[in-house]
């Protein structure tokens, strides 16, 4: 396949490493040559590269299995995960992990993403609902004002909110940078 045809979440082969695309660009910096900005995670180690290509460069694919699974529990083998049609369950050990467990509570549904059976990765889904168990206290009346402040939720990330965000509150969180999207609706 052609590096300009590459779309995010499609499996390649760089270096002799199995990864997954996670951002693409197509760049035309003035008056040179166009190239494709692709950045790369490493689904064993889970770096992430930002590698320049031509379009018209070939770059090997990978197939990749995808599955939606359930989240269950974490053990010291890895994190449990189950087919919700099924009920077979499956351990992800934690080199396959990352950070995406600060994004996933229990009962969360996930895609595996998995090479010849083996769990190679997690991608949780691009928005999350938390609970803040820490933060400062509101500021009454404080809710035209675009000052943050820092809040540790549930699976331990912290997060930037806004000042109205109080303790026990559930927040809507973007999984791409862990960012503060809106209060949860219910």
């Amino acid at each position: 396949m052609k590096a300009g045809e590459c779309r995010p979440g499609q499996g390649v082969k760089m270096d002799g490493k199995s990864c997954v695309v996670t951002s693409i660009e197509h760049r035309t910096p003035g008056n040179l040559r166009a190239f494709v900005q692709i950045k790369i995670k490493d689904i064993m180690t889970g770096k992430h590269v930002e590698k320049r290509f031509n379009p018209a460069d070939d770059i090997e694919t990978i197939t990749l299995d995808r599955s939606d699974l359930e989240y269950l529990y974490t053990d010291t083998d890895g994190a449990v995960f189950m087919n919700p049609t099924t009920f077979d369950q499956i351990t992800v050990p934690e080199t396959a992990l990352g950070d995406v467990m600060l994004y996933l509570r229990p009962n969360t549904l996930a895609t595996i993403l998995s090479i010849d059976g083996v769990p190679a990765a997690v991608e949780p889904p691009t928005v999350v609902v938390l609970t803040v168990t820490e933060t400062e206290p509101g500021i009454k009346g404080a809710t035209a004002t675009n000052q943050l402040k820092p809040a540790t939720c549930e699976t331990g990330l912290t997060t930037r909110v806004p000042p109205f965000i109080d303790a026990g509150e559930e927040i809507r969180v973007s999984t791409a940078d862990g960012s503060y999207l809106s209060r949860s609706t219910g």
